[in-house]
């Protein structure tokens, strides 16, 4: 798949286009883009996405903007996964925001982006104010010459597939729930970093993991499998939160304690798979009585996985 940053100009070639956020990139986003690509073989282009960084509800409203289920580098990985050819990350800021939808549909769509086929969410909205919708790119579409088409929501055992209900079923801790709507485990990726090697000092070791979630979507204790230490997963448990015992500072962390695992993983780039939620994140009055839960943890985790292999 080509990556590319910004919109171009003047688009080289056309392509059948989709645009959205595609946080999580859930069975709804899937079926919208097994869509897209079977239009584009169909048609002998190239399948595209437009997406947008930062997302415009973290742009337009700070304090209440979204806690994102996917960093770039994973939704990149994700829509590769799904054939896509082309990906287009459009900077969203006060030029973008500032577009009027006409000016949206000739400077991006058709003279950026080539657009021969643009397919969409049945709720699309584009264009300063939200002032587009179907309506008006299909009759722009029909002026212009190219083919306009929506999609309807998705349903997955009777209920609406979205971000937003990804958003709750991880809230809830109902990891079997939130794997439904995303046709997968909910997980986290990043680099293993140095971290205070508190862990090992106590028995448990952990891989300290590179959160680009700053306000992550899940907090907690976790059994988890791990993906990229070796060519099959490997189980462990992963706590995600500000570990309140050890420190004060606030900041979300992603510790994952690998069973039986002795070599050295630092710098490996790792996906964390949350497989069930254990507890919430809770306060010890001393290091001995943390350590004693963290082992009650880890007992939890190999039972599940004594049921579940992997």
């Amino acid at each position: 798949m080509q990556v590319f940053r910004g919109i171009p100009k003047r688009a080289a070639h056309g392509c059948v286009l989709t645009i959205g956020n595609f946080d999580g990139v859930h069975r709804g986003h899937q079926a919208l883009l097994a869509k897209l690509t079977e239009k584009a073989q169909a048609t002998g282009l190239p399948s595209a996405v437009l997406t947008f960084e930062p997302h415009p509800r973290e742009y337009f409203t700070h304090e209440n903007r979204p806690r994102r289920l996917t960093s770039l580098r994973e939704k990149i990985r994700l829509l590769e996964a799904q054939g896509v050819d082309r990906l287009y990350i459009g900077r969203f800021n006060a030029s973008l925001a500032g577009l009027t939808a006409e000016q949206f549909i000739e400077d991006v769509l058709c003279r950026g982006l080539g657009v021969r086929h643009v397919l969409i969410g049945d709720d699309f909205r584009f264009g300063k104010g939200r002032q587009g919708d179907f309506a008006m790119l299909q009759a722009a579409g029909k002026k212009v010459g190219f083919g306009v088409e929506s999609m309807h929501t998705v349903d997955h055992e009777g209920e609406r597939v979205s971000s937003s209900a990804v958003r709750a079923a991880l809230a809830d801790g109902d990891m079997p729930h939130a794997a439904r709507l995303l046709g997968r485990p909910y997980s986290i990726s990043g680099r293993v970093m140095h971290g205070d090697k508190i862990g090992r000092t106590i028995g448990f070791p952990t891989a300290n993991i590179q959160l680009k979630h700053r306000s992550p979507p899940l907090m907690g204790i976790y059994t988890v499998s791990v993906d990229g230490l070796t060519d099959r997963p490997w189980p462990g448990v992963a706590s995600v939160g500000v570990r309140p015992t050890i420190n004060d500072a606030g900041r979300p962390s992603l510790e994952v304690h690998l069973f039986d695992w002795n070599a050295d993983c630092y710098d490996a780039h790792l996906r964390v798979n949350f497989l069930a939620k254990q507890r919430d994140e809770e306060r010890y009055d001393t290091l001995e009585a943390l350590t004693a839960q963290i082992a009650r943890d880890a007992e939890r985790a190999r039972a599940y996985f004594a049921q579940n292999p992997l």
